[in-house]
């Protein structure tokens, strides 16, 4: 079974998949995911924090993003561009989960949304980014390491 915050990260997902394809905005994605099977189980504050953080940073969190991509943002696909927006949010706003899981989940996430090996891309890319975006944690791993 699904943990409320994987579920709220795979609704999220979804919701931010529609807003980059329709320019939808957050108020509605929200809804439209209020409709979704699991929802009830999920942990919503989390998602809505997920979905809105990425909507109203999303020029922050690409320009976060942009220097570790191989192409420009626009040219990735739909589900590898929410997730890579949807981890750097939560690496920058959500300092208690621990940027591994944060890793594993976008990875894992990526394994089943996303095209065949886009999972490996969206884990190349973020194993770059979360050392900038937390030194210290990434410090102290490697230490440990």
């Amino acid at each position: 079974m699904k943990g409320s915050r994987r579920l709220s990260r795979e609704l999220a997902l979804k919701g931010l998949y529609q807003w980059l394809v329709n320019q939808t905005d957050a108020d509605e994605v929200l809804a439209q995911i209020a409709d979704k099977k699991g929802f009830a189980k999920a942990d919503q504050a989390y998602l809505e924090r997920l979905v809105r953080g990425v909507v109203d940073e999303v020029g922050i969190l690409r320009d976060k993003i942009g220097p570790h991509l191989d192409r420009p943002i626009g040219q990735l696909s739909p589900v590898e561009h929410a997730l890579l927006l949807m981890a750097a949010c939560e690496l920058v706003s959500q300092p208690d989960t621990p940027y591994r899981v944060v890793i594993n989940e976008a990875v894992e996430l990526a394994k089943v949304y996303g095209g065949t090996d886009g999972h490996k891309y969206v884990n190349g890319v973020l194993d770059k980014l979360a050392p900038d975006l937390r030194p210290g944690e990434a410090a102290t791993r490697k230490s440990k390491a």
